[in-house]
């Protein structure tokens, strides 16, 4: 059955993916490290689960369980290589899927920005989301989903 994971300490679209999880049938597993709070929304597939304050403890729990026919909710480029690898799709709230064909360059850009950062170069951080990436979210995330639907009827 597809579920839906959410990485979600950091993540502004969690309503938008609540609103496609119930509107499909679809479970949502919801995981944080509780560093920020999160409310529950009161959905019965929606599920908060809520893990220690260890490094990558919530990007664990997600890849030790996504599995294909899965889809995954990050901007957190190596969880979203973690879950490519299990046969996952991965949607980051920007709206652009990541991909086995897109994310070595993503991780590659990541690695870069790290050493420009570490050498005192000023990088900016991830734009503001636009009313347009929640748009172009909403239709990648049920591109993904109906994706992942149609591979689980196959298999």
């Amino acid at each position: 059955m597809t579920a839906i994971y959410v990485d979600a300490d950091a993540c502004p679209v969690r309503e938008e993916v609540y609103r496609v999880a119930t509107r499909l049938g679809l479970a949502v597993f919801v995981v944080s490290n509780g560093s920020r709070p999160i409310r529950p929304p009161g959905l019965p597939n929606v599920q908060m689960i809520v893990v220690g304050a260890a490094m990558d403890a919530a990007d664990d729990w997600i890849a030790e369980r996504i599995g294909a026919g899965d889809v995954c909710v990050t901007s957190d480029l190596p969880l979203a290589s973690r879950c490519l690898k299990q046969g996952a799709r991965v949607v980051p709230p920007n709206g652009r899927p990541l991909t086995e064909a897109n994310i070595s360059s993503a991780l590659a850009g990541r690695e870069i920005g790290r050493h420009l950062r570490e050498l005192g170069v000023a990088t900016r951080g991830p734009a503001p989301l636009t009313k347009q990436d929640r748009s172009r979210f909403l239709s990648a995330l049920d591109t993904a989903v109906q994706a992942a639907l149609r591979g689980a009827a196959a298999g």
